[in-house]
């Protein structure tokens, strides 16, 4: 074994790089890239980048259970909204809030905000189960709701939430963040509208996450542990309907489906057996009137990555594809949005860095001008029942050790 080796690296020394690429089919090709065909850039960040909101109104804050809700407000805060009032029911992040927030006025009661006439808008991360019915009674009280995902979590839930919409005319909104709120994923929108890779055929998700985050955000929603209802599906609706909820908003969103099924999912408990109630692995696959879709969910992001996950999206078309980096673009960089798009003219990378983000002034102007810019209503809701009917369908699946 040992002179095998010896002769085996004699060899390499000897034939070089280049013939060592000569000899390989994959890796001559490489070498001989048109370096014309590779185009690396760096998106504008727009002409009205930096311009001030168009409206104002007043938001408050009903539960902050989730971490996502300092997204969600900074969301709207670039939209012109003005912070007013926050109740929330759990201590610690009450007092987390209070500290990024001091000038906030704390109430004792969710009815201190839904009774108040001045607020518009009320946003909530409470925990997920309970989130679509505060939503109804926002409604109900004249106010429009903007939920952390997910934004429901039954059948019977969704069906009274689009019954109170059609009596109220009030708008419920769900921040799927994974496509709103990073960069890369709204320049890949802008670059499907645009028919860069001519019509979508499917989208592809990876969203691995990680229960214990190490990062530098403090408000990230693993840095300060997980509470009790992040382990019972029944509380945050299992892996599916949880965070598989910013996959199939994706999906329909790219795809321009209007109807959609599933096709099957599956659900498991892998590796926490101390936590019978979880879900730590999940997938989907999915049949729009305009696509396909495939979806994967896990929380195995390890410690290595240096982030809570390294979150890809992959859009097929019918002239080229798009695969965006969300978060990281593994062992070559810490930065986040990366975009690449491959079509008959080049290959091209894009630094979306710069890209703005649109939705909170968009979802602003929508309660004011009574539209939806921001969010198409239908496909809010059509991407929060397809994600509990994939929970209610999938199967539970336990792997041999």
């Amino acid at each position: 074994m040992g002179s095998e080796m010896f002769g085996r690296r004699e060899f390499l020394r000897a034939v070089g790089s280049a013939g060592l690429m000569a000899g390989v089919p994959a890796l001559a090709e490489m070498s001989a890239m048109d370096p014309a065909r590779v185009l690396h850039e760096i998106a504008e960040p727009g002409q009205d980048a930096d311009s001030a909101p168009k409206h104002s109104i007043k938001f408050a804050v009903c539960g902050m259970s989730h971490d996502h809700i300092y997204g969600m407000v900074g969301a709207i805060q670039r939209g012109g909204g003005v912070l007013v009032a926050a109740y929330g029911a759990e201590p610690d992040k009450l007092a987390a809030f209070k500290k990024r927030f001091p000038d906030v006025k704390i109430v004792s009661s969710e009815d201190a905000i839904l009774d108040d006439p001045s607020i518009q808008l009320v946003l909530s991360s409470t925990i997920p189960d309970q989130r679509a019915p505060l939503g109804v009674r926002a409604m109900k009280k004249g106010k429009d709701y903007l939920s952390d995902k997910p934004g429901a979590t039954s059948l019977e839930q969704i069906d009274e939430i689009r019954k109170t919409i059609a009596a109220t005319k009030r708008i419920y909104g769900i921040l799927y963040s994974e496509r709103f709120e990073v960069k890369a994923a709204v320049k890949a929108g802008e670059l499907v509208q645009a028919g860069a890779i001519g019509r979508v055929i499917q989208t592809i998700n990876i969203a691995p996450h990680q229960i214990v985050q190490h990062g530098k955000d403090p408000y990230a929603g693993g840095s300060g542990g997980r509470p009790d209802w992040f382990w019972d599906a029944a509380r945050y609706g299992g892996i599916l309907t949880d965070i598989g909820s910013h996959q199939v908003d994706q999906f329909l969103y790219y795809t321009g489906s209007k109807q959609a099924e599933v096709v099957a999912s599956q659900v498991a408990n892998v590796n926490h057996p101390q936590k019978p109630k979880f879900e730590d692995f999940g997938d989907m696959m999915l049949r729009g009137d305009h696509g396909f879709g495939y979806v994967r969910l896990d929380w195995f992001t390890p410690d290595g990555l240096g982030t809570w996950g390294d979150g890809r999206l992959f859009i097929l078309g019918t002239g080229g594809y798009i695969e965006v980096r969300k978060y990281i673009d593994v062992a070559k960089s810490k930065q986040g949005n990366n975009l690449y798009i491959v079509d008959k003219d080049s290959q091209r990378y894009i630094d979306c860095n710069n890209v703005p983000l649109p939705f909170g002034p968009q979802f602003v102007s929508d309660i004011v001008n009574r539209t939806h810019t921001a969010q198409d209503q239908t496909q809010c809701l059509l991407a929060a029942e397809l994600v509990v009917r994939a929970q209610m369908k999938a199967q539970h699946v336990t792997l041999k050790s």
